[in-house]
């Protein structure tokens, strides 16, 4: 969740939890006679432990202690247990489009032979290196400038998005991204990124961190390893040449808090511009190459990285080119190359960059890959089989009912200009909300898929390439949809002011439909409330109604926004996430305030679903208590020592315990588990934040 979401019996003196008071309190017989259930998880509590203290562990403490991470991941939390279901659902579909033995011209062939292909590995192995020759051999004819030009551009695909999910990371030297401009409202355009690394982000190459030099080390060992099964003479010196190639284009990256500033990718170039400010490159050949040519405007997202990179085509030899193309084109495909490379390939980025010890099923890998590669074709069938028209209108209501509470907190703002509310609540108006799946499906008609998995994992690509470049100089489709409904996410879209709700995060740990609306609005309803609150975020809230970037605000009320802001990064910047390593505020700052105000849109929403009436006690829990703790245990998360590195360097999103102390900023949690100064989450009211 990048813009997105990328997861009890105490001592008397502490909290015996139907005796503690709170503002809903209420009788536990209504309870009965409602026929709810309690949806959240008592036995993952640990009642030992003052809520006041750690409210994370008091959550979720004793499920901390009893949960061991699976072999086979670098983490476990709600997203994966939500995911289970999604997985379990999705592998009982695809078995059935098998048994069925489908045409090939249909989605349902097209799924059989993409998992039929990359599932078989005795095939792969069988054709070696065979399957990549035409790429590599295409590689080594490059001969000047120009061919390597061409070259770059032919690999250019639209594999980063860094509006909707805050995705930087391609292979490729350049990544491509397409929709409405940022400061073009109604014009759709092709956005240039930075790319071109192997590792995940520029610090795991600039780093003087031991445990970085060791990653880079581990790193170059797997390059080697690709070369040489490549069939280079010298897979030493061209590793070598590869990783001092990539180590300059880390030097030319933007840094990754510079990417997720919104304002710093509002640039827009002409095709002269590229020209005369990107020297190096042939832009003729390379936009020729990427079917780009007939394009005149581009958003130069990293507009300071973009000459730099361009730089290094026209400074660095042509060997070194060569090398590394050959190796980049080889990593995207290592999964479908034989055993050597695919055992290589985990190694470095499952074991040594996540810490994840043993490889997942080649079964589940298989899956997992044709749900990545053809999305809306197994998206459509999973709602089909396993998405009820019941949820889908429930959680539509909880969404109108946040928005709603969403609008009365903004209106209800005393320190905030008339100019600036209309412009906010116009914005909230108007947000266009997709639940469970999009209303127009991808049309996979031109995709042939056959028995060659490495084809096959190219055609799916280039499709996608093709569909997202074909959207360049149309008017902007609002209803686009960024996520596929089998994905357990959500997410925010702001130059299309909308919001996506896949249908496999509607399940538990999120949504339950037997659950009380204490557990749904503190679980999913939060999820829905910081999905609308991206949309007034530190970068959300650069975005008028229209999805155009431009400034709303007055000076006095962007300034005390700002302050606001501040103070929030400031609080997760104490939070420690391992020794000597604690999470960044300030890259981590649009999820945050997105948390704290969707928490308290959500509970406004909660209390006024209650329609006056008083919540009911349930198994000795009241609402707020329940709303609260639906909340901290939707974010359970045990994560690897190497995981949880690369979450604080790369990722947006603070870790999912850390998430959980947005509780401290929501007045109601303290009163509903009696939270008092000197306990170590109480903060004084004028200390709490409150951004909307």
């Amino acid at each position: 969740m990048s813009r997105h979401v990328l997861l009890i019996a105490a001592s008397a003196s502490v909290l015996a939890l139907g005796a503690c008071k709170s503002q809903d309190t209420g009788d536990a017989a209504t309870a009965q006679a409602a026929g709810t259930t309690l949806g959240i998880d008592p036995a993952a509590l640990d009642r030992s432990v003052k809520p006041g203290d750690s409210f994370y562990d008091f959550a979720n403490g004793t499920w901390m202690k009893k949960t061991e991470i699976p072999a086979d991941r670098s983490s476990i939390g709600g997203f994966f247990i939500a995911d289970q279901q999604r997985e379990r659902q999705t592998r009982e579909l695809l078995d059935s489009i098998l048994k069925s033995n489908p045409a090939a011209n249909t989605d349902e062939g097209r799924i059989a032979n993409f998992y039929k292909a990359y599932l078989n590995t005795d095939a792969i192995d069988q054709a070696g290196m065979a399957p990549a020759k035409a790429d590599l051999d295409s590689i080594a004819r490059i001969a000047d400038k120009r061919a390597l030009s061409a070259a770059i551009g032919g690999t250019l695909r639209a594999d980063v998005d860094p509006l909707n999910a805050t995705n930087f990371q391609t292979d490729n030297l350049f990544g491509i991204f397409v929709t409405q401009g940022l400061n073009t409202p109604g014009e759709t355009l092709p956005y240039i990124l930075q790319g071109g690394l192997g590792l995940p982000e520029r610090e795991y190459y600039l780093s003087a961190d031991p445990k970085m030099a060791a990653l880079r080390q581990g790193y170059r060992g797997y390059v080697e390893t690709l070369m040489r099964n490549a069939g280079l003479a010298d897979a030493k010196a061209a590793a070598d040449r590869v990783v001092a190639l990539d180590t300059k284009i880390a030097q030319a990256h933007m840094t990754r808090e510079q990417s997720e500033d919104f304002t710093k990718g509002a640039t827009v170039w002409s095709r002269a511009d590229l020209e005369q400010k990107a020297p190096g490159i042939d832009w003729g050949a390379l936009l020729n190459a990427a079917q780009l040519g007939g394009a005149q405007k581009f958003q130069a997202y990293h507009a300071a990285a973009i000459p730099r990179l361009a730089a290094l085509v026209g400074s660095e030899p042509l060997e070194a080119w060569k090398d590394w193309l050959a190796f980049h084109t080889l990593n995207q495909q290592a999964s479908v190359l034989p055993k050597p490379i695919r055992d290589a390939q985990f190694a470095l980025y499952g074991t040594a960059l996540n810490g994840t010890p043993q490889q997942r099923g080649r079964d589940m890998l298989a899956l997992s890959a044709v749900s990545g590669q053809l999305q809306d074709a197994v998206g459509k069938a999973y709602v089909q089989r396993y998405f009820p028209a019941s949820a889908k209108a429930e959680v539509q209501g909880m969404v109108d009912n946040i928005k709603a509470a969403f609008r009365n907190r903004v209106q209800a703002i005393d320190w905030m200009a008339p100019s600036t509310k209309q412009e906010a609540l116009k914005k909230v108006e108007t947000i266009v909300v997709g639940v469970g799946y999009p209303d127009q499906w991808r049309d996979y008609g031109s995709l042939n898929i056959g028995n060659n998995a490495y084809d096959n994992q190219k055609q799916a690509s280039l499709a996608e390439y093709r569909h997202q470049i074909g959207k360049i100089g149309k008017p902007m489709n609002r209803a686009e949809w960024w996520m596929p409904p089998q994905l357990v996410n959500a997410v925010n879209l702001p130059v299309q002011n909308a919001l996506n709700f896949p249908a496999a995060i509607l399940v538990k740990p999120f949504f339950d439909p037997k659950a009380d609306p204490a557990y749904n609005y503190g679980a999913i309803g939060s999820v829905i409330g910081h999905e609308i609150s991206h949309s007034f975020d530190n970068n959300g809230a650069m975005f008028d109604s229209s999805g155009n970037m431009r400034n709303w605000w007055t000076p006095q009320d962007f300034a005390r926004f700002q302050q606001s802001g501040q103070a929030l990064a400031k609080q997760f910047d104490q939070y420690q996430a391992l020794p000597g390593l604690n999470v960044n505020g300030k890259l981590t700052l649009g999820e945050n305030i997105a948390d704290v105000t969707g928490l308290a849109a959500s509970y406004d929403a909660y209390k006024a679903s209650l329609g006056g009436k008083p919540a009911p006690v349930i198994d000795g829990f009241t609402g707020d208590q329940r709303f609260f703790i639906a909340y901290a245990q939707s974010w359970a998360t045990k994560m690897r020592d190497e995981a949880m590195r690369a979450r604080i360097a790369t990722d947006g999103h603070a870790p999912g315990q850390f998430r959980a102390l947005t509780v401290r900023n929501v007045d109601p949690w303290y009163a509903a588990f009696g939270v008092k100064e000197g306990e170590k989450l109480y903060l004084a009211p004028k200390d709490r934040v409150k951004i909307w």
